[in-house]
C-alpha cells in the first residue's frame, strides 16, 4: 500500500479484496507520515473477506513483544486466520530514537522478542507470577510469520522461526538470497519449503501517476541518496517492465510477488490485475 491517508487505504483494501490478489501489505515506520501499521491492518481486516492482510514489515525492535504478540493474535482471530506477521529489524536510527529504543542491539532484541512471542501464542505465562496472555491465535504456534532483510542473521530467522522470506531486491540479487534461505531451511530439518515472496516497486498509469510514485519513493529514501537512485531506476513503470520483472522473479523461484505502489492512484489496483491476468 502507498503512504496515503488511512481512510483511503480502507478503499484500497476493499478494491484489492475484490480482485485476484493473494495478500495486501502495509509498511511500517515511526518517524514518517504513515498510519500505524497494526491499527491500519485492523481496519483493513474489518472490510475484507478473502485476501490475506500482512505487515510489510513491522519493525519488531521498536515494540514491546508481549503487546505485539497480543495485537497479532487479535488480528489473526479477527481475520479468521488471514493475518500474516511480516517482521524486520529496521535500519533508520530516527525510528529508534523516537521510541527510546537501542538501534545497535536491534538484532539481538528481535531474537529475544521472537522467543517471548512464541510463549505468548502457546498460552504460556510470560513471567512466573502472571497468567497467560490471550487471545489464542487461530493456528497453534501463531500466525503466518515472514521475515524481511538481507543480513545473514535475518535470513537465518526464516528457518528458525518463520514460514517464509520477503525479498525487496531485483532478481539478479534475490536469486542468491532465495537459494540461501532454501538451503538453511533444509539444513534445519524443516519439512517442505519456505514461502518465497519477492517485492518490486511499480507505478502503472498516466504520466502523473508515475511522477507521483517517483517523487514519493525519493522522499521516502531521502536519508540514503544512493539507495534512492537505485530504487528509482529499478521501479517498473510500463506494462512490459512489470510483466518481465514478475516473470524474472518467478523464474528464480518466487511463489508470490508483492507489487509496491508509491502513488495514491487507486485505479492501479485494477490496471495491475488486468495487466498480469
Amino acid at each position: 500500500m502507498p503512504f496515503v491517508d488511512p481512510a483511503a487505504l480502507v478503499s484500497w483494501a476493499r478494491r484489492a479484496d475484490a480482485g485476484p490478489y493473494a495478500r495486501i501489505g502495509v509498511p511500517d515506520r515511526i518517524v514518517y507520515d504513515n498510519p500505524e501499521t497494526m491499527v491500519m491492518l485492523g481496519a483493513m481486516t474489518a472490510v475484507t473477506e478473502r485476501i490475506r492482510v500482512q505487515s510489510e514489515v513491522v519493525l519488531a525492535p521498536l515494540r514491546d513483544p508481549v503487546l505485539l504478540a497480543k495485537q497479532s493474535a487479535t488480528l489473526d482471530r479477527l481475520s479468521g486466520g488471514r493475518f500474516t506477521l511480516g517482521l524486520g529489524v529496521g535500519a533508520r536510527e530516527d525510528d529508534f530514537q523516537a521510541v527510546s529504543a537501542d538501534h545497535a542491539s536491534r538484532g539481538r532484541r528481535m531474537d529475544e522478542q521472537l522467543a517471548t512471542m512464541r510463549r505468548v501464542w502457546a498460552g504460556e505465562p510470560v513471567a512466573p507470577s502472571l497468567g497467560p496472555v490471550g487471545p489464542s491465535p487461530v493456528k497453534a504456534g501463531g500466525p503466518e510469520l515472514l521475515f524481511g532483510g538481507f543480513a545473514p542473521p535475518a535470513l537465518a530467522r526464516v528457518a528458525r522461526w518463520g514460514a517464509g522470506y520477503i525479498c525487496p531486491a531485483p532478481p539478479g540479487y534475490a536469486g542468491a538470497l532465495f537459494e540461501l534461505v532454501r538451503r538453511q531451511w533444509k539444513d534445519a530439518g524443516r519439512p517442505g519449503e519456505p514461502l518465497l515472496v519477492a517485492q518490486i516497486n511499480v507505478a502503472l498509469g498516466p504520466e502523473s501517476t508515475v511522477a507521483e510514485a517517483r517523487a514519493s519513493l525519493l522522499r521516502y529514501y531521502a536519508f540514503a541518496p544512493e539507495l534512492a537512485a537505485q530504487s528509482l531506476q529499478e521501479m517498473a513503470t510500463t506494462a512490459t517492465e512489470i510483466r518481465e520483472t514478475v516473470a524474472a522473479h518467478r523464474d528464480i523461484g518466487a511463489h508470490e510477488v508483492m507489487l509496491s505502489c508509491w502513488s495514491d492512484d487507486i485505479e492501479q489496483i485494477d490496471r495491475l490485475a488486468d495487466l498480469l491476468a
